[in-house]
């Protein structure tokens, strides 16, 4: 990789294309926010020709952050794809936001990637690389996914580049292989620094390789090569063994490391080889120093080196293994391979709405080739996700329109995408991300991908009533472009609660409700979906007599109340005899009882457990009707509950917690704190905690945000529903206090 002649045949403004999946790589970007994923990609893009001069996210002017959110808050808050081409090979870079709330989108990255690199800040506390990022190293080390390591920020370091290596071996080489061993974590390059400046940073100026054992000097705005100076030698020599050992320590063949501790001179080219596939393998995960261009220089240090790793080192589609397929009806098939003459299967991965070409679907091509003026199976299963609702399943065949290339926010038409490529489908239909495209004649279907639930809601109201004839479309058009985002219509509480995975994720939400389909909403305090039920039996006597000439009403009833036990719900029992009330009237009486019980006798919150036993009543031959005796039903059960105390019951949620083991403490702690009943704790892989409680639901509402403060962003969580129970007497009473002060405002 350091001794490569450098052939670069991309061109600005140019499309990437490639005739075969082996000049392929699909590379995803991922790392901390702010450990400069977005700059990275510039200078990529700047160093293989794509572009002509390197964006700055401070500027708003990078290629991928495109949207005006990710210039307002200078982070990127999507999927981002940048096709460039090096050295004969196209590579899609999928820059992913760094930010938790947007790990939907990170998702969909690597669904499309082989291969990834994750992106580690030099300026940033350790913390940052062993939380979040190792989570997502874990994922990609489940499926066997490649992965390298770019150290960024050795200019302005908090932690020197030898320590961040050593943070980045201790985190990410202990992640266990499928076949139970650990992974080499080694640097292929040694940063140079020049004079440290009046602000005690010490520029970065180069890189010396360790296989090559030559300087590559970036200082003077062109890469030229040197031979290391005497005093970098010892360091030089000592970290050049340790990578040497740890490729063949690697190695396939069996007899290299006899040959080294003997003290033969290994070639180059033979170690580089083995690397090489090492790196493909997902086995080795070479660390690299990289930093965007100085003004006027053409090339960004580290840039090349990577790009080279990339296409060298990084699997082609053909080595990556396809998702599993089946028939419509679920029946296993055979799996199918990377060829471009193949049956088509490929997969929507994410979905966006352009203001010109309008809705865009972003593909990935797995087998086949998809063109233009194609008519395709789409079929539909939904993601899958700890706690998702079922989505309904969905086919149909759509018309492929105009295929194009993205590049950020431009579209650069397309005739055709062959197996492992990505490109964009503009309105295919209402197909949704995670739906999967075949051929008509040989519809398949492809194992579903995991989102993660959205469990931070918030109860919305269109602003005004121009906003409420949009409201109902731009909420549906932002759930179908984003998979991590639910809209909910609560029965109980008559709100419509937009669930998110955090508050960055709710401000993009409503921020594109504004700029994009002009609707404005306010967001309301959420309510819970409370019940009351009887302490204790109580009677009551209903009586709607109303007799002043002509036709009168007339009802008279009397019930037994008693609470029966949780989720029984409201069962009527007739006991009356000798006809006092008429069996016509019988119905109304329990539709007057059931009438007011959902509406509830103390805080308006439905009633629920309660036996309720008509056993007398009188009538009138005339004034008796069905109205009457509906209305003495109510009032007799509103009497019944003047004369009990009424419990309120709060829904309680089982939830999941997973953290790392020295978090358990602390979220323990803060769960008490939440009235929450700790069920059982349980280790979940290496360091890791699972915790399952049951915590009363107005007490997680914002657990979420509460959840990533309290475990540095390594925590996860999931909830599910699991019964109403009896409220503490004192909330009880603060409710009723509330009810009466809102009853009582103007």
């Amino acid at each position: 990789m350091g001794d490569k002649a450098h052939a670069h045949t991309g061109a600005a403004g140019g499309v990437p294309t490639a005739g075969h999946p082996s000049s392929i790589r699909n590379v995803v970007l991922v790392g901390h926010s702010g450990s400069g994923k977005t700059t990275l990609v510039e200078a990529l893009a700047q160093t293989a020709g794509a572009v002509n001069r390197a964006g700055r996210v401070e500027d708003g002017s990078t290629v991928s952050d495109h949207d005006g959110i990710e210039h307002r808050s200078q982070r990127s808050v999507q999927l981002s794809l940048i096709p460039v081409e090096w050295g004969g090979v196209k590579i899609n870079l999928l820059d992913t936001p760094g930010y938790a709330d947007f790990v939907g989108e990170l998702r969909a990255g690597l669904r499309a990637a082989d291969a990834a690199l994750f992106v580690v800040s030099a300026a940033q506390e350790a913390e940052a690389v062993a939380g979040a990022t190792r989570a997502v190293w874990e994922e990609c080390a489940a499926v066997g996914m490649p992965r390298a390591i770019v150290v960024t920020h050795l200019d302005t370091a908090r932690t020197p580049f030898d320590a961040m290596t050593r943070i980045c071996g201790e985190t990410f080489g202990g992640a266990l292989r499928p076949d139970g061993g650990g992974d080499a974590v080694l640097p292929l390059y040694l940063p140079v620094h020049g004079p440290e400046g009046s602000d005690g940073h010490a520029p970065l100026t180069g890189l010396t390789g360790l296989l090559s054992q030559r300087v590559l000097d970036y200082s003077g705005g062109e890469r030229t090569e040197n031979p290391p100076a005497e005093d970098q030698r010892a360091a030089l020599t000592e970290a050049r063994n340790r990578l040497i050992e740890g490729i063949i320590a690697e190695s396939e063949d069996e007899t290299l490391m006899d040959r080294y501790l003997a003290g033969a001179d290994i070639d180059i080219r033979t170690l580089v080889d083995d690397l090489e596939r090492a790196v493909a393998r997902g086995t080795f995960h070479p660390v690299l120093a990289a930093a965007p261009a100085a003004d006027g220089a053409r090339q960004g240090i580290g840039t090349v080196e990577l790009l080279d790793l990339i296409t060298g080192g990084f699997p082609t589609p053909l080595e990556h293994p396809l998702p599993a397929v089946t028939t419509l009806r679920g029946a296993p098939l055979p799996a199918l391979g990377c060829d471009a003459g193949g049956p088509l299967l490929a997969e929507i991965v994410k979905t966006s709405s352009d203001p010109y070409a309008g809705r865009l679907s972003l593909v990935r091509v797995f087998s086949g080739t998809l063109r233009a003026d194609d008519t395709v199976h789409v079929f539909g299963h939904g993601l899958t996700g700890p706690g998702r609702e079922d989505r309904p399943f969905h086919e149909a065949e759509a018309r492929v329109g105009a295929l194009s290339a993205p590049f950020g926010k431009q579209q650069r038409p397309l005739s055709e995408a062959i197996a492992g490529d990505l490109a964009c489908v503009a309105r295919l239909g209402t197909a949704e991300t995670g739906d999967t495209l075949s051929d008509p004649d040989r519809p398949l279907l492809m194992e579903p991908w995991t989102m993660p639930d959205p469990l931070l809601p918030l109860a919305i109201e269109a602003h005004g009533k121009a906003d409420e004839d949009k409201l109902s479309e731009g909420l549906a058009r932002l759930v179908a472009e984003d998979p991590t985002m639910r809209l909910e219509q609560n029965p109980d509480t008559r709100q419509m609660v937009l669930w998110c995975l955090g508050e960055a994720h709710l401000d993009v939400a409503l921020d594109r409700l504004r700029s994009r389909y002009a609707v404005q909403v306010d967001a309301v305090p959420l309510r819970v979906a409370l019940r009351e039920t009887f302490a204790g039996p109580s009677t009551g006597r209903g009586r709607h007599v109303k007799q002043s000439g002509g036709h009168g009403q007339y009802a008279i009833c009397e019930i037994d109340v008693e609470p029966l036990p949780p989720g029984s719900g409201i069962e009527f029992v007739d006991k009356v005899v000798g006809g006092s009330v008429p069996r016509q009237f019988i119905p109304s009486v329990e539709k007057g009882v059931r009438a007011q019980a959902a509406r509830g006798v103390a805080t308006g919150h439905p009633l629920v457990d309660l036996r309720i036993t008509l056993r007398d009543g009188k009538s009138h031959s005339v004034d008796s009707s069905d109205a009457a005796f509906q209305t003495a039903g109510a009032l007799a059960l509103r009497e019944a509950a003047s004369d009990t105390r009424i419990q309120l019951l709060e829904p309680v949620a089982r939830i999941s917690v997973l953290v790392p083991d020295d978090c358990v403490g602390p979220v323990m702690s803060d769960l008490s704190g939440r009235r929450g009943r700790v069920v059982g704790t349980e280790q979940s892989g290496p360091g890791r905690t699972l915790v399952r409680a049951e915590v009363p639901e107005l007490e997680i509402g914002r657990y979420a945000v509460d959840l990533r403060s309290l475990s540095h962003g390594t925590g996860r969580f999931d909830r599910v529903y699991a019964r109403h129970e009896a409220m503490p007497a004192h909330l009880s009473d603060r409710m009723r206090e509330q009810r009466v002060d809102a009853a009582g405002d103007p």
